[in-house]
Order: structure tokens, then sequence, then C-alpha cells
């Protein structure tokens, strides 16, 4: 067993070791939460190696290895969502206003959109009176 203190380093020996011998390679995560510690081990029962971290900095390089383990292993690509264009970015940015009309009310053909009577509140229900005090 080998402990590799540079992260870079085990994540091209994990996938180099994957790439060598799929079939037998396992990959092994323990988290011991009492210590803060994480240990990654990955072996094909010739070559093993670990590494071990006691920093949550290295929680999204994890993420980033298992994603792309778990895409060789699986043998497909996942593929990432095309980035938002301008015109759409502004869209979401920009609540709608209150006269132009919801695109269902849009696509329906009909304009008549509801809306809440003058005398109820925000929230859809009657206002409440309020208690009278005690004198």
């Amino acid at each position: 067993m080998v402990y590799i203190n540079s992260w870079q380093e085990y994540q091209d020996a994990a996938e180099a070791l994957y790439k060598k011998s799929p079939h037998t390679t396992r990959y092994c995560v323990k988290w011991k939460s009492s210590e803060g510690k994480l240990v990654l081990k990955i072996t094909d029962n010739v070559s093993c190696i670990k590494f071990k971290t006691y920093s949550s900095i290295f929680l999204n390089r994890f993420e980033a290895l298992n994603l792309s383990l778990m895409e060789k292993m699986q043998n497909k690509h996942v593929a990432k969502p095309p980035p938002a264009t301008h015109q759409a970015a502004e869209q979401i940015d920009q609540p709608p206003s209150r006269n132009s009309p919801t695109p269902a009310a849009a696509t329906s053909g009909s304009s008549a959109t509801p809306t809440p009577a003058a005398g109820l509140a925000a929230s859809g229900g009657v206002k409440k009176k309020k208690p009278k005090k005690k004198k």
C-alpha cells in the first residue's frame, strides 16, 4: 500500500490503474467523522494506491474523481448542460411584470387572467379582524 501525498498524482494513478485492469479494480472510500479523515483506496489485487486527507478542500476534487471513475465504470460520458444564453439569463433575472401575460395564458389563447379581489389579502385569504384590547 502506497499513500500518495499529491492529489493530482493520486487522481492520475487511480485513473491509470482502472484503465489498466477495469474488471478487477476496486475503489473504496472511508470517512471517519470522529477524526475528520477521508481515505480513498483503489486496488487491482496487484497494486494498491491510497490517499488520506483531513482537509475539506478536497471534497470537490473527490466528487470530480468519483464522477470520472463512474463514467468509466458505466462506459458512458455524462453530457454537461449547455451554457445559458444571454437572452435566457435576462429572462431569469427579471421578474415578470404585472401587465404582461404569463406564458401559459399567452399560449392558451385566453387573455383573461384571474386577479385577486380588492378586499382579499395578498396570501389569498380574507383579512382577519384585530382583536379588541381589554380595558
